[in-house]
């Protein structure tokens, strides 16, 4: 018997990751400036197209999309409207609804440096896997002042002892 579906789509590849903030000028001081991530383009989306991409009455969106080395996009949106979304959640990477994007640096302490001097701070503290196919990466969680979660890995370093 065979387990292969047939579907009458299929995926062809994933365009970006989208997170919410509530403040874009400050999240794009950090994705920019911060993590060296290229702006690609801004946009302000309001009336019936807002309505209907989000399903979200009222929503006005002024959003930011920066490209990381290797293209991944990230969308940053800060919504103007409507007056009552709820702000400061504070989800935990335990609860259901949190989500995260994880990027490869090449050195772990100094991007932990510069994220510290910028006012995100590491949710834990970096450990080296010890099992799977990531193992011997060096992996943190770290969370902005949204609480907004990214997880940094690097690499193992060739001829450490």
């Amino acid at each position: 018997m065979s387990t292969t579906t047939t579907r009458p789509f299929r995926i062809l590849a994933a365009d970006h990751t989208g997170m919410t903030v509530s403040n874009l000028e400050r999240a794009l001081a950090f994705w920019r400036d911060v993590l060296d991530f290229e702006l690609s383009h801004t946009a302000h989306q309001t009336g019936k197209m807002a309505r209907e991409i989000t399903g979200v009455a009222g929503a006005e969106i002024k959003l930011a999309v920066v490209k990381a080395p290797g293209g991944h996009k990230i969308e940053l949106l800060e919504y103007l409207a409507p007056t009552d979304r709820k702000k400061h959640v504070n989800l935990r990477p335990c609860d259901v609804g949190s989500v995260h994007v994880a990027l490869i640096v090449d050195d772990l302490d100094a991007v932990l440096s510069a994220i510290n001097a910028s006012g995100w701070k590491a949710a834990g503290k970096p450990q080296t896997l010890q099992s799977g196919p990531n193992a011997g990466k060096r992996v943190v969680y770290v969370r902005d002042p949204d609480g907004t979660t990214i997880e940094f890995m690097q690499q193992p370093r060739t001829g450490d002892s």
